[in-house]
């Protein structure tokens, strides 16, 4: 497994992908948060807090999750390399999961630049230091365990797909199912009672959770089965291909 991660790293950071993601995903927080006129600028807001960027950074990472995650396996088949990797002395397994750590690595590494802004805010706090960082620590564990099941589900995409728009698209669409889509239709309300546990289907309602600072068991195991359940299927479709 170790060995499939660092040859992925290397494979995202030896020529610059991984780093223009990261540059790009951090501009458009930036001019967001600080600079455009809309709902999650701190300045408009005018609290100091961190939440309009818990808000903003899903949606942002329905896209770019599953832009680092489509070449995992669609490449390798467009390649041929998956028949090779096949023929190597490696689990199947082991070749999911280095691939899945490594886009959830990347997918971490893209929260860094945003320590910066919660430095700003806390300099900026009426008085100093005023801000929630159980919240705010809360919320950032909740993205971590996020990219993690969008990694999940893009992998999976990814091992559907043979070629890496296919896997893209797919990939941006269950994420947004999994997200928004599910919370969306339980909203309207349609099936009574089963409502409530369409809405506990998706990712939203788990995620809401960690942002208000509240890290409950129930939401970590949910995330955990997911991803569990999201690399099983990638290695059963995977094994397929054999």
């Amino acid at each position: 497994m170790f060995a499939i991660l660092k040859k992925e790293l290397w494979s995202y950071f030896g020529n610059w992908s991984a780093w223009m993601i990261i540059a790009a995903f951090s501009l458009i927080t930036t001019l967001f948060l600080f600079f455009f006129e809309n709902d999650s600028n701190i300045f408009d807001i005018g609290l100091a807090s961190l939440q309009s960027y818990f808000v903003l950074v899903p949606w942002l990472l329905m896209f770019i999750i599953p832009a680092l995650s489509m070449k995992t396996f669609a490449e390798e088949q467009q390649t041929g390399t998956l028949n090779w990797l096949f023929s190597q002395p490696l689990r199947i397994s082991d070749l999911v999961s280095g691939k899945f750590f490594s886009v959830w690595i990347v997918g971490i590494l893209c929260l860094i630049p945003s320590l910066i802004y919660l430095y700003t805010v806390y300099v900026l706090g009426v008085p100093e230091g005023n801000i929630d960082l159980g919240m705010t620590f809360g919320s950032y564990f909740g993205l971590i365990i996020l990219i993690a099941a969008f990694a999940g589900v893009g992998i999976l995409a990814s091992s559907l797909s043979q070629n890496q728009i296919m896997a893209y698209l797919l990939g941006v669409f269950m994420c947004f199912i999994m997200y928004f889509g599910i919370e969306q239709l339980a909203s309207y309300k349609l099936l009574g009672g089963a409502d409530f546990i369409l809405q506990n289907i998706g990712f939203y309602q788990h995620f809401m959770g960690f942002t208000r600072g509240l890290i409950d068991f129930k939401d970590v195991a949910y995330f955990v089965f997911v991803i569990g359940l999201t690399l099983a299927l990638s290695n059963h479709f995977i094994n397929k291909k054999k």
